[in-house]
């Protein structure tokens, strides 16, 4: 096994019992090895007359020295542990320790090692979190506060534009508020789901209904294709309808003027396959994965006369995890029109924990 990145390493660090894969097993070697080293130098020292006041001291001497060497090697790694526990006291998680034995503290290290990397992209994905957080309120924070400030001084006068535009720095600020508080409650275990009977037809409906009012100035055609027509889903209506909305924002938000958005459901096997195709510049394959992360927009190229409808970078980890509240999954998968939203759901979640 080879050490991992910034291994804490001793000036001494021999491990010549590393092959063996119990500790045992190296007890057994180190008292065998000690006792044949010590028979061998009490032979030699008494073959040679040197006598038992000097053949007795070297024997326990060099008897001493070969067990720090190979005690030195096993227990290595513990104190790697403990400087890089150390360490993360202090808050640097980048320590590793070199795992390089087979037996029970090979494996903690490697164990160690684990937890250390665990504890690292927290770390980073804590400091990220608040970064984010804190630029998205800071956004319509200031801009709120200079319409207020406008307001007050009289530069501005009260009119519907006025307030609409500080109505909606509110809005930004109140959908970022509750994307995080649903975002919390879904890692948390805390939503439960209230499964029934639902006409995948109608959602589709009421939310192209709804996204039809997002961005009118874009002209977008919005179609909805189901077959069967009767297709229906077990699953919380809240939920589904919350996924759907967000994955037709997001397509409305990176379609170019008069462009297509489809949504289709069709079933497979035991399975319902929601898709939301737009025509907007699609996701390059290596960031398929992280648009499911939170704040994570994707670097999409301009699209010409493409109008922004804002967002929080948090629409689609709510989808990943209500989809994966229903025992289903979500992806991006290829598409020759542009971006190719795919939900699959089961017909029944399996387990699916119901509210009373």
């Amino acid at each position: 096994m080879t050490a991992p990145r910034h291994a804490v390493r001793t000036r001494l660090d021999v491990r010549p019992l590393d092959r063996f894969t119990t500790i045992k097993i190296k007890l057994g070697v180190l008292v065998t090895a000690t006792v044949t080293l010590a028979a061998f130098i009490t032979w030699i020292g008494l073959y040679n007359h040197l006598g038992p006041t000097r053949t007795l001291p070297l024997a326990v001497v060099v008897s001493l020295i070969a067990v720090q060497v190979l005690a030195h090697g096993m227990t290595s790694p513990l104190r790697e542990m403990t400087a890089a526990a150390q360490a993360m006291a202090q808050g640097d998680y980048s320590r590793r320790v070199t795992a390089s034995s087979h037996d029970e503290v090979g494996r903690l290290a490697a164990a160690f090692n684990t937890m250390a990397e665990d504890l690292e992209q927290a770390d980073l994905l804590r400091r990220e979190l608040v970064a984010n957080v804190s630029h998205e309120l800071r956004t319509p924070v200031a801009a709120l506060q200079a319409q207020l400030e406008n307001l007050v001084d009289g530069v501005s006068p009260a009119d519907p534009e006025t307030l609409g535009a500080a109505l909606h720095q509110t809005e930004r600020l109140g959908s970022l508020v509750a994307d995080l508080l649903d975002l919390s409650r879904l890692e948390a275990g805390a939503v439960g789901l209230e499964v029934a009977p639902i006409q995948v037809r109608e959602l589709l409906d009421d939310v192209v209904q709804g996204a039809r009012l997002i961005a009118p100035a874009k002209e977008l055609d919005l179609a909805v294709e189901v077959e069967p027509g009767d297709l229906t889903v077990a699953g919380d209506a809240k939920r589904l309808d919350q996924v759907v909305t967000n994955l037709v924002q997001n397509a409305v938000r990176h379609s170019p003027r008069g462009g297509r958005i489809a949504l289709t459901a069709r079933r497979e096997g035991r399975e319902v396959v929601l898709d939301v195709v737009d025509q907007g510049p699609g996701i390059p394959r290596e960031d398929r994965a992280r648009v499911f992360e939170r704040f994570t927009r994707g670097n999409v190229p301009a699209v010409t006369g493409q109008i922004s409808t804002g967002g929080t970078g948090l629409g689609l980890a709510i989808v990943r995890w209500a989809v994966q509240l229903h025992g289903g999954t979500v992806e991006v998968v290829d598409s020759d029109k542009g971006c190719d939203m795919q939900v699959r759901l089961p017909i029944q979640p399996p387990g699916a924990p119901t509210s009373p």
